[in-house]
């Protein structure tokens, strides 16, 4: 009997390791979405929140010019073609521009997207205001149809000096599966 007082008590201890291992994949979970509010607060990575900038009212600083680039891909598997209409413009800090992305679906099916963006350097993304974008909601396309979307935007001119190149990156996603009602709507009405 003595000798059992000395022994551990295994269950208790595989207890805690149980309770460890489940802690562990619960915080695991919760990095996901504690570091996507960190990047849509700091800019960190190029995030920025993907809401609707109110109309310009800044005043035009026309003694600076940024280039901004825009980079576009499709996810893997997603067939359509999606590119800028120009790769590039020059912006004058509280200048607003509109360029146009273009998409076609060259599938038989009626397809529906959505664009996830992406800025660099991250710290621009901080001054980057779009008025009117694709990327607030998802886009359907008909089978072999081709569209011009625009997106509005403007650099704030409190843009730091020191940035001179702002790349605007856009990645397309087939969200047909987990379309938005709306988005299922107006692909299911015909075309004039």
């Amino acid at each position: 009997m003595a000798e059992q007082q000395g022994k551990p008590d295994n269950t208790r201890i595989v207890r805690r390791l149980l309770l460890t291992v489940v802690g562990m994949f619960a915080f695991g979970f919760a990095l996901v979405p504690l570091y996507d509010v960190f990047c849509d607060i700091t800019g960190f990575n190029g995030r920025f929140t993907d809401g609707q900038a109110a109309a310009n009212t800044k005043t035009v600083d026309t003694s600076r010019t940024v280039n901004v680039q825009f980079i576009t891909r499709v996810n893997k598997g997603m067939p359509w073609g999606f590119e800028p209409e120009v790769n590039s413009v020059r912006v004058h800090p509280g200048e607003t521009k509109v360029v146009n992305f273009l998409a076609n679906n060259p599938t038989g099916g009626n397809m529906i997207a959505q664009a996830i963006p992406s800025v660099a350097p991250g710290e621009a993304s901080l001054y980057l205001n779009k008025v009117e974008c694709f990327c607030f909601n998802q886009q359907p396309l008909a089978a072999g149809a081709k569209t011009a979307m625009p997106m509005q935007f403007y650099l704030d001119p409190e843009i730091p000096d020191d940035i001179h190149t702002v790349t605007l990156s856009y990645t397309m996603y087939d969200m047909t599966e987990n379309a938005t009602p709306d988005a299922l709507a107006a692909i299911a009405q015909p075309v004039n």
